[in-house]
């Protein structure tokens, strides 16, 4: 389980095609403290971490699922990408943002980038099969960030982005027409599913 607040900004070193994806990723993390096993959420995606080293510096190795890859945009990695990073929760943690489960429903696009006051107002268009899980003031993760839904207008909605949101992940170079991906927040998934049931 994650949080959906990113606390580095990985770089994509290498990918090969294994029959999945493997994708070696550059970090600050201190890479002796990071089990092979571990859970890593990139680019909102939770990974699991099977390998790691430290030449030329710190990095980790995660394996891809076709499944995972055709849900995502982690199709889209290639050398020198910049992506986020959380690691999982630990008991105790501080839960900063939602609980996220790093299992991506679907991808989003940016529709539009605007400025308002110093933050940036996103507009994003969601697949219309999850749309009905996006409500005002409910969370979604988009790239494993944790952000407030502001407004919802049919598969359309609207998030706000602060100046250190943008600085401290990879929303600062987003544009307009960007696949990001989308989590919904679990307990609109089970308040569908109980609706649905009557």
């Amino acid at each position: 389980m994650f949080t959906g607040i990113v606390t580095d900004q990985g770089e994509i070193l290498a990918t090969e095609a294994q029959g999945d994806l493997r994708a070696r990723i550059a970090t600050r993390y201190d890479v002796d403290r990071i089990d092979i096993g571990a859970s890593i959420a990139c680019d909102g995606v939770c990974l699991t971490v099977v390998a790691k080293g430290h030449e030329p510096r710190p990095w980790f190795e995660v394996q891809v699922s076709a499944e995972s890859v055709g849900k995502t945009n982690l199709g889209t990695w290639e050398p020198g990408k910049r992506i986020n990073l959380e690691r999982a929760l630990k008991v105790g943690d501080e839960l900063g943002g939602h609980i996220v489960s790093g299992h991506v429903d679907g991808v989003a696009r940016i529709v539009s980038l605007r400025g308002e006051g110093d933050s940036t107002r996103v507009r994003l268009r969601a697949p219309d099969q999850l749309a009905k899980f996006i409500a005002p003031k409910g969370s979604v993760a988009l790239d494993g960030i944790s952000l407030t839904v502001n407004e919802v207008e049919g598969a359309e909605f609207g998030v706000n982005l602060i100046p250190h949101t943008k600085e401290v992940t990879t929303w600062g170079s987003l544009q307009e027409g960007q696949p990001v991906n989308l989590e919904v927040d679990t307990m609109a998934r089970y308040v569908a599913r109980l609706r649905e049931w009557g």
